[in-house]
């Protein structure tokens, strides 16, 4: 008889727990979101000479976002009107990069003799011409230098985009490079960003 009464108590108790209401349960907590560090694959491409850009800087954005990323151009630079050609050095970026806005709009970069800076093949300035071209092949147009002699050379690719080969681009959205070889055999800029990089007397 004792038996059966603490059953029956033991199954009402049961009965009650399963009825409770929703608001007596302990409320779930969410764990925190963790974000992991950018890795060093992300840390490597922010930092090399691509097409598309460098670090923040992108073709195509605008002058703002340039300001933005990296400093507004100098006074001699930011006296020329917007729908002009600036070409110039930003105070926060890289000893050797410059960057090309026209009309605006971002189209191009290049890192010049004091740039450290290199592309995503690891090849920089002071780099030997001829194992650039080796190393491109027909991938690459090679072109010559308007104003010096050999060695010296315009080395252009327009990665994903064969048919651009040889021609010359007007499409802006084509994105490419260009190395330029002095007459010391040795690469003196690189270009990069849209059919700008074409241009060799800067903004012409």
């Amino acid at each position: 008889m004792i038996r059966n009464a603490v059953l029956s108590t033991v199954a009402v108790l049961a009965l009650a727990a399963c009825n409770a209401p929703e608001a007596a349960k302990a409320p779930e907590t969410k764990a925190p979101e963790v974000f992991a560090p950018a890795g060093p694959a992300d840390a490597a491409l922010a930092t090399v000479l691509t097409p598309l850009g460098y670090g923040p800087l992108k073709i195509g954005m605008t002058q703002a976002e340039v300001d933005a990323a990296f400093g507004p151009p100098p006074a001699n630079a930011g006296e020329a009107a917007p729908s002009e050609c600036r070409y110039y050095h930003p105070p926060r970026a890289p000893e050797g990069l410059l960057v090309m806005v026209e009309n605006g709009v971002l189209t191009r970069l290049t890192a010049t003799k004091d740039s450290a800076v290199k592309t995503e093949d690891g090849v920089g300035v002071g780099d030997d011409g001829e194992q650039v071209k080796a190393r491109y092949g027909t991938a690459a147009t090679v072109t010559p230098h308007k104003y010096q002699g050999a060695p010296s050379a315009y080395v252009t690719l327009w990665p994903g985009k064969p048919h651009l080969q040889g021609a010359y681009v007007t499409d802006p959205t084509a994105r490419g490079l260009v190395y330029e070889i002095g007459d010391d055999g040795k690469v003196a800029f690189i270009h990069a960003g849209g059919p700008s990089i074409q241009n060799v007397e800067g903004c012409s």
